[in-house]
């Protein structure tokens, strides 16, 4: 982060940053009541929060606020210092040194706050900028927030067990991981523990869930060595990669110079090192396997305690057998009506036909449709059906004025210029009549 993206920042920010008047105004140190420089100590504390969270850092450095990010050509805030102590006064900000030693005992624990209670009534303006370091509280405690939901992303049992170079790599830094693990500690949600196995492993046990973290066990400890054990062996399959990209270039550029002898020890340099990380990837899988036991174990666990918190809840509450199936048997039915229902949402599913069938039957298609339309052109084959149609309402209308009428009603029906027809016609109209 340096000073001059920051000021680009503030720029974005403060669009009247540059003007010399309200420049004036802000740079001026507090007097007289607190109402009258009250909204100027807004303005600077929502500032310095704001660049902190936006370069994602939650430390900062009194002389590099006052010096590098508000120095307008050498001009500085007068009204920093007592800026940073009201806060300091407020518990906006701390010292790392008030912290919590997170890699101490209780009792150590316990002197830290006394010392920190004692310190704090010494601070004055002037000594807050003497600080090399000072804790946005706010940020440090969503810093703690994202951690833990990082963590929970690749755990999903209630807590877990990371080596300490991991969990200050994900914090940031040596520093930002001592403010995480202080604020952790001090919320009961993270504790730290180390063994000795040849040399010294450390690590962190952190709460996923809204619990208190539990108390270190055996299990914990060879967590923590298998976990420091794999993290090892994946350091030393990255070199091996790199050793083998290398003698795989060297081997190369010997080859375009012509040197086959030095080509060819870069060449068994190159199955050496796929020999070393055959060996290597097979321990690391070993290891992992390990791993995965545990934590199936600790699903089991889990997945048995809550059948025993249900067994009790049933003696408790003299729930019969009955009882418990019935409610059974509505959940599995729930589940199938779920079931029926994602079912019937789910698309269709695509024909797998290949583009040639398609092709010939949108051929077949077309020669049918193109067969049936030259019938229904044909004028002659309409002309035929128009008569057939007229012939048969005249024989209908025949057969039942014949039917109706007396003998002698034939002139009518010629007047009426409809064409007679035979009297023992077989027509349905003339028998139903």
């Amino acid at each position: 982060m340096d000073s001059k993206s920051v000021k680009e920042f503030i720029r974005k920010e403060v669009p009247d940053w540059d003007d010399e008047l309200i420049a004036a105004a802000r740079f001026k140190a507090f007097s007289g009541q607190k109402s009258d420089w009250e909204p100027k100590f807004q303005f600077w504390k929502n500032l310095i929060v704001k660049i902190a969270r936006h370069f994602g850092v939650f430390i900062i450095s009194p002389p590099q606020v006052k010096n590098e990010w508000f120095n307008r050509g050498g001009l500085t805030p007068l009204c920093i210092d007592h800026v940073l102590f009201i806060m300091y006064n407020e518990g906006e900000i701390t010292r790392i040194s008030d912290m919590v030693g997170p890699y101490s005992g209780r009792i150590t624990q316990l002197f830290y706050k006394v010392k920190s209670l004692m310190n704090r009534s010494t601070m004055s303006p002037e000594s807050i900028l003497l600080e090399d370091c000072l804790i946005l509280t706010t940020l440090l405690k969503e810093k703690a927030d994202e951690v833990i939901k990082c963590l929970s992303e690749s755990h999903w049992n209630s807590h877990c067990v990371v080596t300490r170079n991991k969990f200050e790599s994900m914090c940031g830094g040596q520093k930002e991981g001592y403010a995480v693990l202080s604020y952790l500690s001090g919320c009961r949600k993270g504790q730290y523990l180390s063994t000795n196995k040849k040399e010294l492993i450390e690590g962190i046990k952190v709460s996923l869930s809204s619990a208190v973290v539990s108390g270190v066990s055996s299990l914990d400890f060879d967590t923590l060595h298998l976990i420091w054990t794999q993290e090892k062996l994946q350091q030393q399959l990255d070199v091996i990669d790199r050793r083998w990209e290398m003698s795989r270039q060297s081997a190369l550029a010997s080859l375009k110079s012509g040197n086959k002898k030095l080509a060819l020890r870069h060449a068994k340099e190159m199955k050496l090192g796929t020999e070393n990380r055959e060996k290597c990837n097979s321990l690391l899988n070993r290891v992992e396997e390990v791993l995965c036991v545990i934590a199936n174990v600790e699903s089991t666990k889990q997945v048995t305690g809550a059948i025993q918190i249900g067994a009790r809840v049933i003696k408790e509450n003299k729930t019969s057998i009955e009882e418990v199936q019935l409610c059974l048997e509505e959940l599995d039915e729930s589940i199938d009506s779920q079931k029926q229902v994602e079912k019937a949402l789910e698309p269709a599913p695509s024909l797998d036909m290949e583009d040639e069938d398609i092709e010939e039957e949108f051929r077949k298609l077309e020669l049918e449709i193109g067969s049936g339309n030259l019938k229904d052109l044909n004028p002659e084959a309409g002309v035929s059906d128009s008569e057939g149609t007229d012939q048969s309402l005249a024989d209908a209308l025949l057969n039942l004025k014949l039917a109706d009428d007396a003998p002698g009603s034939g002139s009518a029906i010629q007047n009426s210029g409809l064409p007679a027809k035979n009297k023992e016609s077989n027509s349905p109209m003339l028998e139903a009549a």
